[in-house]
C-alpha cells in the first residue's frame, strides 16, 4: 500500500483557476444554432500547476505551490481553493497581470465550450523577486520539485535574460532535490539538468521537429529521446502515450515499457498532471524510477476514467495497484509491501530468491522447492527484460518478463513474484527485508548480493544444492542449429 505521509513536494509553475458551469441541454437557441444550457451548478478548483499540487495533496503529500495570481476576484477565489485543498500557499499577488482562468460550460456532463482569460508574458521586474522568495521559503525539506509549465509566462525568459526555471533547478540541485518537468513548447533548454521530463506524444513530436501525427518506430523514438537527454542534460525521459502506456528512457539503457491500464476513458484532461504528481510522490518517497512510473501509469488510468480535471485519491491509487496485476501472485513493489506486512502480522517467515528464470528447467524447480522449505512464504525477484539483456546479451531473454512471471507464479511453492529493473536485487532485498535469503551453491555467502543486509538484521543466508547439467544457457546452446563441418583443407594446421 502506498503511503506518502511525511513527503513534501514543491510545485512551481503557471497556476490558474478552473471554473465549471454545468447544467442540462433541452433545446437549441432560436437566436443562433447553439445549445441552450440551463445552469444547475457551478464550482471552481485550482488548475494548471494548482491541479498538480491538488493531486499531490489528495495522495497525502505535503504539497507546496509557488506561482502568480492577479489582484482580482479570480485570484482570491484561487487562493481560497488552494487553501481548501490543504496546499501550502506560496502564491504571489501580481499587479501586472490578471489571474489566468478557464471557464468550461458543460451540458449533460459533456464540455460544450471553454473560455480562457489570460495574459501571456514573461515575469516582470516586480513579479520575479517575491516569487523567488516564496520558492526559497518552501523548498527546504522537499523530496522533489515539479516544474509545471503551461507556457503562460512564469518560465518564459525575460528580456534581460532572467530564467526562473534554471534558477529553481540550480537551487534544488544544490540541496540534492530531483527536479521533474512537465514540458511545453519547442524550447526545452530552460529545463536543462532536470532529473526527468514527462512529455506526451504530441509534445515529444513538437520538440523533435516531427510533423503532427507522425509515428516514429521504436528505434527512432529511442534515438530521439536519448538525443534530447544528451542535448539538455536530462537524466531520463518518461514518454506518455495515452492508451499505449509509457516508455521510460535512460541514456545508455534499454527503454522500459509500461502497459496502459485498460479503462473506459471519460476525459483525458488533467491526466498529465496526475502522472507527474504520482511520479514525483513515489520518487520523493524512495521508490526507483521504473517502479514510480508504474505507479504513475496506474494513477493515469484512474484519472482518465473521471469527468473533468479530477485528482486521484490515495485510496483510488492503491485500489488500482491492487487490481492492476494479471495474476494474484504478481505484485508491484508497493502492493507487495502491503502483503508482506500481512504475512508478518501472521508470524510467517519470509524467504527471498531471485534470478532471470528464462527457460524453466529442473534446476529452477529444485531451487524453488528448497527455498520454499526454508520458510512460510517464498518471494521471487525476477529480472525485468532490460536487466536480462544487460546481463545476458541482446539475444536474451527468450521469453518476455510477463511470460516468465506467469510461469513462476504457477508454482505452488511460490507466493509472490516481483520484477526489478536493476542489474542486482540489492534495492529489492532492502525493500522486502526477508528472513531468509537463498542462492545456489555455486555462490559463496560473502558474494551473495544482499547477504550483509540480511545477516545484519538477524536473518539467514542459505546456499541450496544445484542440479548438475541444468542451465538456461546450456538449453539455448543445444537449441541452436549445429554448425556445418568445415572443409579439412581450410582448417589451420594446429586444429
Amino acid at each position: 500500500m502506498m503511503d506518502f505521509s511525511g513527503t513534501a513536494i514543491l510545485v512551481v509553475g503557471d497556476v490558474m483557476l478552473d471554473r465549471y458551469l454545468a447544467g442540462e441541454v433541452a433545446r437549441i437557441s432560436p437566436e443562433a444554432p447553439v445549445p441552450v444550457v440551463r445552469l444547475a451548478r457551478r464550482w471552481s478548483v485550482p488548475g494548471g500547476a494548482g491541479n498538480v499540487a491538488r493531486n499531490l495533496s489528495r495522495l497525502g503529500v505535503d504539497a507546496r505551490l509557488a506561482g502568480l495570481v492577479g489582484d482580482d476576484a479570480e485570484g482570491r477565489a484561487l487562493r481560497e481553493a488552494v487553501s481548501g485543498e490543504g496546499i501550502g500557499d506560496g502564491l504571489t499577488v501580481s499587479r501586472d497581470r490578471s489571474t489566468t482562468s478557464k471557464t468550461r460550460v458543460l451540458g449533460q456532463g459533456q464540455q460544450l465550450l471553454r473560455l480562457d482569460e489570460e495574459r501571456v508574458a514573461p515575469l516582470s521586474a516586480r513579479e520575479l523577486p517575491p516569487l523567488r522568495e516564496s520558492i526559497a521559503r518552501l523548498l527546504p525539506g522537499c523530496g522533489a520539485v515539479i516544474i509545471s509549465d503551461y507556457d503562460k509566462g512564469v518560465f518564459r525568459r525575460g528580456e534581460d535574460g532572467t530564467d526562473l526555471c534554471a534558477e529553481v533547478t540550480a537551487m534544488a540541485r544544490d540541496m540534492g532535490i530531483p527536479v521533474l518537468v512537465d514540458p511545453k513548447g519547442e524550447d526545452w533548454s530552460r529545463y536543462r539538468g532536470a532529473a526527468c521530463v514527462t512529455p506526451n506524444m504530441a509534445e515529444f513530436r513538437q520538440v523533435c521537429g516531427l510533423p503532427p501525427g507522425a509515428r516514429p518506430d521504436a528505434g527512432k523514438r529511442r534515438a530521439l529521446a536519448e538525443e534530447l537527454c544528451r542535448k539538455f542534460g536530462f537524466a531520463r525521459l518518461l514518454l506518455t502515450r495515452g492508451p499505449r502506456g509509457m516508455i521510460l528512457y535512460i541514456p545508455g539503457e534499454e527503454p522500459q515499457c509500461i502497459r496502459a491500464a485498460v479503462r473506459e476513458v471519460a476525459d483525458v484532461s488533467g491526466a498529465g498532471d496526475t502522472v507527474i504528481a504520482a511520479l514525483a510522490a513515489c520518487v520523493a518517497g524512495g521508490l526507483a524510477w521504473h517502479e514510480s512510473a508504474v505507479v504513475a501509469n496506474a494513477a493515469a488510468g484512474v484519472a482518465v476514467g473521471k469527468a473533468g480535471t479530477a485528482p486521484v485519491s490515495l485510496a483510488e491509487l492503491n485500489e488500482a495497484l491492487r487490481q492492476g496485476m494479471d495474476n494474484p501472485k504478481l505484485y508491484a513493489l508497493p502492493a507487495l509491501r502491503d502483503k508482506l506486512e500481512e504475512w508478518r502480522r501472521n508470524g510467517e517467515r519470509i524467504v527471498f530468491t531471485n534470478g532471470c528464470f528464462d527457460l524453466l528447467h529442473p534446476g529452477h524447480v529444485s531451487l524453488l522447492r528448497q527455498a520454499a522449505a526454508l520458510g512460510d512464504r517464498l518471494v521471487v525477484g525476477l529480472n525485468a527484460d532490460a536487466s536480462v539483456r544487460r546481463l545476458k546479451g541482446p539475444a536474451r531473454p527468450i521469453q518476455n518478463e510477463m511470460s516468465r512471471a506467469l510461469l513462476l507464479a504457477a508454482f505452488q511453492a511460490v507466493d509472490a513474484v516481483v520484477l526489478f529493473g536493476e542489474d542486482t536485487p540489492e534495492r529489492l532485498i532492502h525493500a522486502v527485508c526477508p528472513d531468509v535469503l537463498v542462492k545456489g551453491s555455486d555462490y559463496r555467502v560473502e558474494n551473495v548480493v544482499g547477504a550483509d543486509f540480511v545477516l545484519g538484521r538477524g536473518g539467514e543466508v542459505h546456499l541450496v544444492d544445484l542440479v548438475d547439467g541444468c542451465s538456461t544457457t546450456g538449453l539455448v546452446r543445444r537449441m541452436q542449429p549445429a554448425r556445418a563441418p568445415q572443409d579439412a583443407s581450410a582448417a589451420p594446421p594446429h586444429e
